[in-house]
């Protein structure tokens, strides 16, 4: 199956220093492909190379296996985005607005406009002007204007900036949509790890300009599901700390009146029974699940070392 986003070997240098790296990735149709890094670390540069804003030093993008420097009108009519501060006239309503971005297309009907405008949330504000809108319909409003053409690839960067909790549940609910019914292609940058988390398909970590991994959320739960500790709050923790270490040869850490203990499912009754010949009295127990952050701040810490 051909890539609806092919990205090649793409570096940007300013000067002499490296902005992006050769960057390797594809996105394939119905798939929600998320960037995560710091600032500084390249995201949205590669946003504005991938969207033909900015050309790279090296490499190749392709979008539906056209070149974005080579046959650049034929690959951006495949793209919808929202980068930066989405370009709308403040005087205007937000069909105003969208009309006149549904005339620079050839396919683009009135009742298309319509449609996206309730995908996205505001058909009973379309009327306002989009000057007293909030950051929170800006956003909405640059998602509907990214959609108009029906695009194969939409991109976005950090799109639930300024939208409250129930705005960004709709939107992860009509991105979900769009891959699944659709078969569109998103690419997403976002600060917010617990977002990507329940919305991507595959995240790439990025850091200094590169690609340092790219994982399948599939990959991701498993390895941060195997990584769970057991929290075990007793009597006598540095006691019970030694104790499970000598028996179980699993390492332990205290934490104030817990132990943290990571094993498996199966282990944890028989380190409970262990306790209870020894007298030890357990008062709670807790799981503790490794998260995305908590795995993000790994793989930059790991890659920083090796630099």
């Amino acid at each position: 199956m051909e890539p609806i986003l092919e990205v090649k070997n793409v570096s940007k240098v300013y000067g002499t220093r490296y902005v992006l790296r050769n960057i390797n990735f594809n996105i394939f149709a119905g798939e929600i492909f998320g960037f995560i890094g710091p600032n500084g670390a390249g995201k949205s540069t590669l946003m504005r190379i991938i969207t033909g804003m900015s050309t790279p030093t090296d490499g190749d993008v392709k979008i539906c296996g056209y070149s974005v420097q080579q046959d650049f009108e034929k690959a951006i009519i495949n793209i919808g985005a929202t980068i930066e501060n989405t370009n709308l006239y403040g005087y205007m309503t937000a069909k105003q607005n969208l009309t006149y971005y549904a005339s620079l297309y050839t396919n683009v009907s009135p009742s298309r406009i319509i449609e996206t405008l309730e995908l996205v949330g505001l058909k009973d504000r379309m009327n306002d002007p989009i000057k007293d809108y909030s950051l929170g319909m800006r956003q909405k409003i640059g998602l509907a204007q990214a959609l108009l053409h029906e695009p194969k690839l939409l991109i976005l960067d950090e799109p639930t900036n300024g939208l409250d909790a129930e705005s960004v549940i709709h939107l992860r609910q009509i991105l979900r949509t769009l891959a699944a019914e659709r078969n569109i292609a998103v690419l997403l940058s976002s600060h917010n790890l617990s977002e990507v988390e329940q919305l991507c398909d595959t995240i790439a970590f990025v850091d200094h300009g590169s690609v340092i991994e790219t994982q399948t959320m599939n990959k991701i739960k498993k390895e941060t599901s195997e990584s769970s500790r057991f929290k075990i709050r007793l009597n006598y923790p540095n006691y019970s700390a030694k104790m499970i270490f000598l028996k179980f040869n699993v390492p332990v850490e205290v934490v104030g009146d817990s132990v943290l203990v990571p094993c498996e499912d199966t282990l944890l009754p028989k380190i409970l029974d262990a306790l209870r010949a020894r007298d030890i009295q357990v008062y709670a127990i807790n799981v503790e699940t490794k998260s995305l952050e908590d795995l993000y701040i790994d793989i930059i810490k790991s890659h920083n070392h090796t630099k």
